[in-house]
């Protein structure tokens, strides 16, 4: 654990939409790009984060950007800093919380959140509950609670302190890999969902799950 926490942002939190993964179940394809209701699964990321709660008043969305190891132009279309991870490839998602830390701590971030591109219906007041929740540790982590009172982590659903990217990174080159044992290491505060009827986590893996997000989102919008 870092000897001194930095202060939590006040007015805007700093985003990392998380889309290092392979998409092997979606045939090999970039999942960021991947079509659902005629919009690529970033874009529907991107209307998810201008969609969060306010605190206090004011957006608490600060700059966004999208960590990814493939071709930035291709991601040329929605304006955003692409940054890869800054360890090397195959150290799987932690490696893209680093290489969000160190662009969030590079343009003066006490904190940044993490969201996975895959997952595009999480909770409209995410954001305001991981800065509100946080307290006195250096992270916080979303996960739900089912029916049955089962509490389920959502590894890649945190606001991190940017001051335990240096410990991560030495952690990453001598082994770590699971975020939610590092996360554990270092002192993580639960933020709990409840699921209710949808799970807000639904993450997309294969092409029956990218159905089944188009039949959430026309219910979605048929809720409007």
């Amino acid at each position: 654990m870092p000897e001194k926490q930095m202060d939590k942002a006040t007015s805007s939190t700093a985003t990392v939409i998380l889309a290092g993964g392979r998409g092997r179940r979606l045939g090999g394809s970039d999942k960021a790009l991947r079509i659902l209701n005629a919009d690529p699964l970033v874009q529907h990321c991107l209307r998810r984060l201008k969609d969060q709660e306010d605190v206090n008043g004011d957006s608490p969305i600060g700059p966004v950007a999208l960590n990814s190891n493939c071709d930035a132009r291709h991601y040329a279309d929605f304006g955003l800093p692409i940054i890869a991870d800054t360890i090397g490839a195959d150290y799987g998602p932690l490696a893209g919380i680093l290489a969000a830390m160190d662009w969030a701590c590079d343009l003066g971030h006490a904190q940044v959140m993490t969201i996975a591109v895959d997952t595009p219906f999480f909770p409209k007041n995410l954001t305001a509950r991981l800065v509100a929740e946080r307290t006195d540790m250096p992270i916080a982590m979303a996960a739900t609670v089912d029916a049955q009172g089962h509490v389920w982590p959502q590894p890649t659903f945190g606001l991190w302190a940017t001051d335990l990217r240096n410990t991560l990174r030495d952690d990453l080159e001598t082994g770590a890999r699971k975020v939610i044992t590092w996360a554990r290491s270092q002192g993580v505060t639960s933020v709990q969902f409840k699921t209710g009827t949808q799970d807000p986590f639904f993450n997309i893996n294969t092409p029956e799950d990218l159905a089944l997000a188009q039949t959430i989102l026309m219910q979605e919008q048929d809720r409007i």
